[in-house]
Parts: structure tokens; sequence; C-alpha cells
């Protein structure tokens, strides 16, 4: 039974041993190497810019859509337009952004409902004159000055999807819990991604700030309800041979909402969508990148495989408790070792990621709170087990 025991608490904790090592990897990848933010700066690429569209699903966004297309504008040359998709809207998104230069194209299905559906109808209004490129921006993003033109630019020069840099911020007075959110995300979409561009590997699409070319994104299945459908499209591309390419130093950004129904249906949103990746995509997608011998495919598939990170904080805390009772009443010394050694690693990746990244965000005492955030976000994984979010469902935003 003893032995029965242990070999039981080996193997998952093998498992657990494989996300835990890749965001190490990645956090340590990612440091020691200065701030991104002192790179961002536009460098023009060689040669002319690439013909170019941007595209704008919205969905009642009345309220910010007038700002996202002011920055948008500004990234445009002679030839380039903004199509914004309105939706099934029941505000003014359309005739704002009519008014702020747009083209706009409206959609109205009350079954299929969903960003994947808004894309779809959107290339498909784009090939009655196609671009070169096509870049997607959610319509609640901000974008920085010449990020678009360059992820357009490297789309088109490696033919490859690219990734600008998305961040979120949280309201100047949020609590010490959201600040450590606001951590998380940066962990998330700079930390993780920047540590893998930095070994050569591929990103996740993360939604908006992508840039594709017209093949890649005119020939892509958009039409789907998939509640990450972004995920599920650089799956799809790496595949092909087309592993998304992560882009520092060009910025898109948005704010979480200030509401906690907002941001618990955010939350919610993306955390059950990226789960269902994981037990969905991510193994399939690692047996085929080893069949094929393929390092950026397997990089792919490692990365989907790390779940958030508040989620695999309280696997590795379970972990190391069950192997504090078998120890107790076993003796059983080889699981607690390895539990102890990844929840040092865990504590490694998170410390390092904040003090290279995160100590404008989160200060070091407020930090020492993940324990209760971690705790606090137990239920949204509970309810995944039971009740699982499967629908595209828009979060509500501050101006609702």
């Amino acid at each position: 039974m003893t032995f029965s025991i242990q070999l039981i608490l080996l193997l998952l904790l093998a498992l657990l041993a494989i996300p835990v090592l890749v965001l190490t990897v990645q956090v340590i990848a990612a440091a020691g190497r200065g701030s991104v933010a002192a790179h961002r700066a536009y460098a023009p690429s060689h040669g002319p810019a690439p013909r170019l569209a941007v595209l704008v699903p919205a969905h009642n966004e009345e309220a910010g859509i007038a700002a996202v297309l002011a920055a948008l504008r500004m990234e445009l040359k002679e030839g380039d337009r903004v199509l914004v998709v309105a939706d099934n809207c029941s505000d003014a998104t359309a005739d704002i952004a009519r008014a702020a230069g747009a083209q706009v194209c409206e959609r109205t299905d009350p079954v299929l409902r969903g960003k994947g559906y808004a894309l779809d109808f959107g290339v498909r209004e784009l090939a009655k004159d196609a671009p070169e490129v096509v870049a997607i921006v959610d319509a609640d993003c901000l974008v920085e000055r010449g990020a678009i033109r360059r992820i357009a630019a490297l789309a088109r020069e490696t033919g490859r999807p690219v990734q600008a840099l998305y961040l979120m911020y949280m309201p100047p007075d949020a609590g010490p819990l959201r600040k450590i959110a606001e951590f998380a995300w940066l962990v998330k979409n700079l930390v993780r991604p920047l540590g893998f561009y930095r070994l050569g590997l591929p990103c996740q699409l993360m939604g908006t700030g992508m840039a594709f070319s017209w093949a890649q994104i005119s020939g892509a299945e958009l039409a789907t309800g998939h509640i990450v459908e972004d995920m599920k499209l650089g799956v799809d591309l790496a595949k092909m041979g087309q592993p998304p390419l992560f882009c520092p130093d060009a910025l898109v950004y948005s704010y979480f909402p200030s509401t906690v129904e907002g941001e618990q249906s955010q939350r919610t949103r993306w955390e059950h969508g990226h789960l269902s990746v994981i037990l969905t995509q991510a193994p399939a997608l690692l047996k085929t990148a080893l069949a094929r011998g393929n390092l950026a495919l397997a990089g792919l598939a490692l990365d989907l495989c790390v779940p958030p990170v508040a989620l695999l904080t309280a696997l590795v805390g379970l972990a190391l408790v069950l192997a504090l009772i078998a120890y107790a009443a076993f003796a059983l010394v080889a699981p607690l070792a390895l539990a102890v050694v990844l929840m040092l690693c865990m504590a490694l990746s998170i410390l390092l990621a904040w003090a290279q990244y995160g100590r404008e965000v989160v200060s070091f005492f407020q930090l020492l709170m993940a324990v209760a955030y971690v705790l606090g976000k137990i239920p949204l994984y509970l309810k995944f087990m039971v009740s699982r979010q499967v629908e595209w469902v828009r979060s509500k935003r501050d101006a609702e």
C-alpha cells in the first residue's frame, strides 16, 4: 500500500512539475535584461509599409469606440482602413464609428453570438478589397503610437502571425487584491511570452493587438462561439507551420472593469476558456510536436500547459499538503522532497517576475497577500469542474 501511495503521489507531482518548470524557465529567460518599456520605441522596418486593414469587432461599445478609433487613425497611411464590425449592437456604436471615419458593417444574429462570428463577418467584408495585412484590435483597447505599424510590418516580413504586448491596468484606487490580479496579468502577457521570445519560441495569441497576412486570416476558421477564440486560432496556425511571434516593443492596452461584476465575468470567461484549451488542445498538440520533431510547436504546447498562476500556486500548495500527510503517515520522503522543490520553484518564479517587472504594479507587502488572492479564486476553479462556462459572454463595461 505504501508503495502504491508513493507511486501515485510521484506521478501527480511529475505532471504538476511540467507547468511549474515551464513557468520557471520563462521567468528566468525574461529576467535580467532591462525593462521592456525602455525598448518600446517604434522602429520602422525597411521597405514600403504593407497595405493594412484594422479590424475592430464591437458589441455595444459606444462609450469608448471614438477614443479607440482616434488612436488607430494615427497608425494609418493612405490606402489603409479601419473596419468596425458592429455586432448585435443595440446602442450607437455604428453611428459613432462612422462619424469617427471608420468603415462600418453591421451584423445581427441572436443565435450565433461571439467575437469569432464578428471576426468572420469582418474578414468576408474585407475580402471585397483584400489588404496585405489585417490587424485585429478589440473595441475597448488603445494602441501605443507605432504599435500597429510595427506588428503589421513584422507579419509581412516574417510570414507569421504577430502578437503585440497586451497589458491591462487596474483603476488607480484598486485594492491590493486587485493589484495582485494586475500583476498576474503582467506575468501571463509580458513575462511568460517574453521569456519564450528570448528563447526563440512562439507565444499564444491574446485576442487583440494581432496582425496576420491576408492568406492566414482569410483561411482561418473564425466563425465559432469558442470563448477563447484567440488561443484556438494560434494553435491552428501553429499546426500549419505558422506559430505566432511575440512583439514586445508594440503595446496595446486596456483597463480592467472597475466593478466586481464586470471583472468576475471577464475572468470567468478567460480562465474557463484557458482551462478548456489545456484539457482539449495541449496534450494533442504536444503529441503532434513530438511526432514532427517541431520545437516551436512543442514550445507552444508547453506554454498552453501552464494554467493561471493562481491555480498553479493552489495546486502546488495542495500537493505539498498531501506530501506532508504522506510523510507523517508513511514516512514517504521522495514525494515531500519533490513537492518542496516545486514550491520553491513557484516562489522563485513569482519573486523574480515581481523584482524585474512588477514593482510598479504591486508592493512587496501587497504581494504577501497573494495567498488571499489564490484562495479567493478557488470558487472560480470549482465552478469549472461542475458548471464551466462554454459560451461567449461579453464583460460588462464601466459605462453600463
